[in-house]
């Protein structure tokens, strides 16, 4: 079962969890919806109305970034874990 790293900016949309056990892989969109299915809030963080990754999300699997390996079709093997780190704006 994949494992996803949720950020301390997004753990109250996760129930105040750091991580999370998703019952599905496959792909990351399989695991997104998933996730949209128990964590709705923290879904809509992390992908748009259209259902497309946030520009300002970055999602790696395995340490690989998803929009250099295929995206939402990215394989998402049974033992995977999913960081979700938004970006931070400053200076």
């Amino acid at each position: 079962m994949p494992t996803m790293l949720v950020p301390g900016v997004l753990r109250t949309d996760a129930g105040g969890a750091a991580k999370l056990e998703v019952a599905a892989d496959g792909s990351l969109r399989a695991v997104l919806d998933e996730v949209a299915r128990r964590w709705p809030r923290l879904e809509r963080r992390i992908r748009d109305e259209n259902g497309v990754l946030r520009r300002y999300v970055n999602v790696y699997v395995d340490g690989e970034d998803c929009r250099r390996s295929g995206g939402l079709e990215t394989p998402v093997p049974a033992a995977a874990e999913i960081q979700v780190l938004p970006s931070v704006a400053g200076g």
